[in-house]
């Protein structure tokens, strides 16, 4: 959309410049010129209205090239978003982890280390009197 828009200007500029450098010598009979050779003749409405349709064709072509630009932009942030999302969800879960390692090995006191009582891995809540 971006590209797209920039060549509708572009393209819409050539043009505008192309019928004003070739059609400076004016005069009554509004015979176009364009690269040698004259297409047509046109009258003062019909050159008004062509004046219009260059002006419409080249803020189409800007209105694509900002929207194209917006969206681009709207996209790079929510790729920032989810990339910053994720690094910080493999944080916690790596941190998580490391936690779980060490209350592994260090609970061994006094207990073998493939048998732990039940009360341990129930949550705070669960436990009765604190025990």
């Amino acid at each position: 959309m971006l590209v797209l828009g920039l060549l509708l200007m572009a393209g819409a500029a050539a043009f505008a410049g192309l019928l004003i450098a070739d059609n400076l010598s004016g005069g009554p009979d509004y015979t176009v010129s364009l690269l040698g050779s004259e297409p047509f003749t046109i009258s003062t409405l019909g050159a008004f209205l062509g004046g219009i349709a260059l002006t419409l064709i080249f803020g189409l072509g800007m209105w694509m090239l900002l929207a194209g630009t917006v969206l681009a932009r709207h996209r790079g942030k929510r790729r920032r978003r989810d990339r910053d999302t994720a690094r910080r969800a493999a944080a916690e879960r790596d941190e998580l982890a490391g936690r779980m390692e060490d209350e592994g090995g260090s609970s061994t006191t006094g207990e073998t280390a493939g048998h732990r009582p039940a009360a341990s891995h129930r949550p705070q809540w669960l436990r009765l009197h604190g025990r």
